[in-house]
């Protein structure tokens, strides 16, 4: 209760000794939470594909990479990862890091469903036929 009573008060966030954990937890804060979340997701999806190379062999993964049907995204997929860490680092536009955080969510999503046969033709059908 007495834990309750500070983090209500305010005086919890003047405490110097908080561990690592509690300052990952606390994504909420202003401008240090988004840039951690935009780090750590990021480095999420590096990981995601380190993992995929690790398990195929780094050079068959590329190669992967670049057939043409999933050319373009892998391009794009790319491009968020470098343009969230530029928006949030170089540019300090937070909202720019959010959009970017959002593309590569749909560019991994797009990507990843590259390698079930047929998912991504049946996925446009599907949005052709609720756009009519």
């Amino acid at each position: 209760m007495d834990k309750l009573k500070s983090v209500l008060s305010g005086e919890e966030s003047r405490r110097e000794d908080r561990t690592i954990l509690e300052g990952v937890c606390l994504l909420f804060l202003p401008r240090i939470g988004l840039i951690l979340f935009i780090v750590f997701y990021t480095f999420g999806n590096i990981c995601a594909l380190g993992s995929t190379m690790f398990l195929m062999g780094p050079v068959k993964q590329l190669k992967r990479m670049c057939d043409k049907t999933r050319a373009l995204a892998t391009t794009i997929m790319i491009t968020c990862l470098v343009l969230t860490l530029c928006a949030a680092f170089w540019w300090k536009n937070f909202g720019l890091a959010l959009f970017f955080v959002i593309l590569q969510v749909l560019s991994f999503s797009w990507y990843s469903l590259s390698y079930i046969p047929f998912v991504r033709d049946a996925i446009l059908r599907l949005v052709a036929m609720c756009m009519k």
